[in-house]
């Protein structure tokens, strides 16, 4: 009888533990995103910025993260997924919806980006408010980030000179990237990252211009032979991603734990971001150099040439929005001096 009488004391306890840690948990999150679950952007960025949330929280937050796009649709859907309330938080790319963030997209040129993945993030850290807010209608962002710019992988073609681009179909997953192709005499093929292995085994694309962080968890070393970058690791623009959260859903919190989000997503996380993606790019080369794939860095004059074909590109975009009623001309200004600004003791 004592015996039973322990047992059942130990069950209800349990129950009452149990119960207990539902009732602290007040607010569960379902955080969606493309890429897999081993890829390091979640695991080296999502996971911990996650717990993070959840410590500051005090145990009153779960954030549970949902990887390859396993609660449905495609990539470029996510954004109307947590606009709409579908999901309550995404991670994606900005471009996978054309048009949307026109303001956002000036870190993405080339030749504003430069090689500094901590300075551009800080600089759109530093102009969200002011420049940014306005066009993230129905979602309240976390944090925005670029990873560490558009380097070029070929499946057979080395690549020394803008003139080696011509004829070339390439993927890029943005407008602005898809500029790029364009003024280096190439065509560009837009699509989602995932989609690209298969693009590649196949010939549909002749190449991507992509960071190398993705080469491992797509194993792009086994489709590509080359892989080229300017001079002091210099690349072709770059592109935009943000984690953002359902307005609806973040007006809805109580201030301390939309506190413990923005104490989680400050200017020190997204320099933090930057130098995550600037690591995991590094570990991205060497998986494809360890593979026997060549890895082509620039001379300083062969990037220069690049850079001059690229700065027709720069105007376009202005032009582009500024029939649109954006000024593109005090949006590239303000953007090249809050990188460079931010520059300063950062790490390339």
């Amino acid at each position: 009888m004592m015996k039973k009488l322990g047992l059942a004391a130990m069950a209800t306890a349990a129950l009452a533990l149990s119960a207990g840690a539902a009732l602290a948990q007040e607010h569960v999150f379902k955080l969606h995103h493309f890429l897999g679950a081993k890829a390091p952007a979640q695991t080296q960025m999502l996971e911990p910025w996650a717990r993070a949330v959840e410590e500051n929280s005090g145990g009153s937050v779960k954030i549970e993260i949902y990887p390859s796009m396993t609660l449905g649709g495609r990539p470029p859907e996510l954004v109307n997924q947590v606009r709409d309330g579908v999901v309550d938080l995404v991670w994606t790319v900005n471009g996978y919806t054309p048009g949307l963030f026109p303001r956002t997209e000036v870190v993405e040129l080339p030749n504003v980006f430069l090689n500094d993945p901590v300075a551009t993030n800080l600089a759109l850290f530093d102009m969200y408010d002011e420049h940014l807010a306005g066009e993230y209608q129905g979602i309240e962002p976390m944090f925005l980030h670029v990873h560490a710019g558009q380097a070029i992988h070929t499946v057979d073609k080395e690549i020394r000179t803008p003139e080696d681009m011509e004829g070339l179909k390439m993927r890029i997953p943005t407008r602005t990237g898809a500029w790029v192709i364009e003024a280096l005499g190439a065509s560009p093929v837009s699509m989602p990252v995932p989609d690209l292995p298969q693009a590649l085994s196949k010939k549909v694309v002749d190449g991507a211009f992509i960071p190398w962080e993705i080469i491992p968890a797509l194993k792009i070393q086994d489709q590509t032979e080359y892989q080229i970058e300017g001079y002091d690791k210099a690349r072709f623009g770059t592109t935009t991603f943000q984690v953002s959260m359902n307005k609806a859903r973040w007006d809805s919190l109580p201030e301390d734990v939309q506190q413990a989000f923005r104490d989680a997503s400050g200017r020190e996380w997204v320099a933090e971001v930057g130098r995550i993606w600037r690591q995991i790019d590094e570990g991205g080369i060497k998986v494809a150099t360890d593979a026997g794939n060549t890895h082509v860095t620039l001379t300083e004059d062969e990037t220069a040439a690049f850079n001059a074909a690229l700065e027709p590109v720069v105007q376009r975009w202005i032009d582009d929005v500024s029939s649109k009623g954006i000024d593109g001309q005090a949006m590239v200004d303000t953007a090249r001096t809050l990188i460079k600004k931010n520059a300063e003791g950062s790490m390339n």
